[in-house]
This record gives structure tokens, sequence and C-alpha cells, in this order.
């Protein structure tokens, strides 16, 4: 039997090693609920006897489900709706206005969990058909977690899921029920591509993206690994594009890739030593 400190050592360098996070005494309660379901699976009667099996030569296979299992995946739709309110009337607006000459826009959803932010965005991009008409519109929605991104693509919820965050007549719009799920409109899903990524990797695309969201996905990295997520994000985005962070969040102090934009609150933009850096110039 593994002493119980040990084995949260184990899982906090399992999990540091595979998304970057940090086992936090603060997130250690939830560490049985969490692996309940493997536990069961193994016939394990404790999280020691799990982590006995990640030991062994055969719990490689084992160990990325462990670090799945410990992501928190919470999630809905239009989460924050202040922040959502301020995406519809200013931000997304604004970014439409400056890719007129393109006629392209491409968003990043950092951190996507089972899909409901890249939908919700979807959703308000969707609501503006006549504006974007003959537009090229990239949602790219990435994850660490395969659990997460598998049900993002099957884009199927549960009543209580689909209703968090959506009111009525969005649900009638985009969804369609069926056998007591809620199935999400192929017109949604479209523009949206899911792929398993480490916002520590190399992004999706480099120097593209308008819009970056990654809300609340930072707060459970050091320092450091926060510091090296930030630039990354940088490395992928367009040179007037925005960064769009959780409440509480900020790069004040973290980074010298971004600096506050004017509007809404959460919102970033890149340094001009970023964009210098990156060997582009746009004006402030």
């Amino acid at each position: 039997m593994i002493e119980r400190d040990m084995t949260y050592e184990v899982l906090a360098r399992l999990l540091e090693e595979r998304t970057g996070q940090n086992l936090t005494p603060s997130r250690q309660w939830r560490v049985e609920s969490a692996l309940s379901a493997l536990l069961r699976e193994h016939d394990a009667v404790s999280v020691d006897e799990l982590v006995a099996h990640l030991t062994s030569p055969f719990g490689c296979p084992l160990s990325s489900r462990v670090a799945d299992a410990l992501l928190n995946n919470e999630t809905y739709f239009f989460r924050d709706q202040m922040i959502f309110d301020a995406l519809a009337t200013d931000v997304l607006p604004d970014l439409i206005a400056r890719r007129t000459a393109s006629r392209r826009l491409k968003v990043w959803c950092v951190g996507c969990s089972t899909g409901q932010e890249p939908l919700s965005i979807a959703m308000l991009l969707a609501e503006r058909k006549a504006l974007l008409e003959d537009w090229s519109i990239e949602i790219v929605a990435t994850d660490v977690s395969h659990r997460a991104l598998e049900v993002a693509r099957n884009g199927s919820y549960t009543a209580f899921e689909a209703q968090r965050g959506l009111d009525m007549k969005r649900m009638i719009r985009w969804f369609e029920e069926v056998d007591g799920r809620w199935k999400v409109s192929p017109e949604l899903l479209r523009n949206i591509t899911y792929r398993h990524h480490n916002v520590l990797a190399t992004p999706p695309r480099t120097g593209e993206f308008d819009l970056v969201l990654c809300r609340n996905v930072l707060l459970y990295f050091d320092a450091a690994t926060r510091s090296k997520a930030f630039g990354q994000i940088a490395t992928g985005m367009a040179p007037d594009g925005l960064l769009l962070l959780g409440a509480g969040e900020t790069t004040v102090g973290q980074t010298a890739c971004f600096e506050p934009a004017q509007k809404p609150a959460g919102m970033f933009r890149l340094t001009e030593a970023a964009r210098r850096a990156a060997g582009t110039s746009v004006a402030a």
C-alpha cells in the first residue's frame, strides 16, 4: 500500500507532465471522486491501489486516463453572460469591421472542454449570418482531455447540460431533441475543428487568430508555466488579435507579451514588443 503523501506526489507529477497543471492542495479533495470510475473499473479499493497500477510496467495506458480524469472540465453555454454580451455588442462587430477586406475570421478556444464555449461563439456568429455571408469562419477548439473532446465532437447533451446557459429560443433554434438528449445543429459544428492540444505546445496556427479565448485554464499553472503558455498563445495570434481570459485572470505581472485592452474587462492585446518580436507591427 502506498502512503497517501506519496500517492498525491505520483498523481501531481503525472498531471504536470501530461498537462502542465499543478495538483495543488486545494484540488486534492476531489481526487477520489474524480477517479471513482477508474477505481471501479480496475477493482481498486483505494486511490493508493490505483496508483500502484500506474507504477507497474503496464501503467502507461492507464496514466493518460488518470490525468484526464483529474482535469476540471466544468463548463456551460454562455458562461459569464456579461462577457458574451460584450463579445456580441462590441468585440465581434469590431473584429468583423477590421476583417472586411479579407472576409476571414479565426477564433481559438483554449481548454474547450466538452464544447459549450466554442458552440456559444458559433451561435453568436451564426446569428449574424447575413453580415457574414461568404465569409470564411474558423473556430479551432482545443483541449488536453480526450474524454472531453469526444463529448464535444459528438455534440449531444443532456437536458440539464443544454439548459445551463441556453434560453429556450436558442435551444429550439440550434438543437434537436433526439432520444432524450439535445443534439447540436450541423450548421454550428461545420465551422468548428476540435483538436487534442496542450496550450504549452506550438499553437494550431501561427500569427492568424483574431480572437483567443483562454478562460479559467491558466489558473492551474505555476508562474513559469503560465508565462510559457502566454508566449505560445501570443505566437498564434494575429498582430491585432485579442485574448480573453476568465474572471479574475490577468496578464499583468505574468508576461511581457500582453497588455490590457481598453474594453471589455478580461480582454488583452499583444504588446508592441510582442508584435515587433513576431516581425510585425500594427497601430496601437
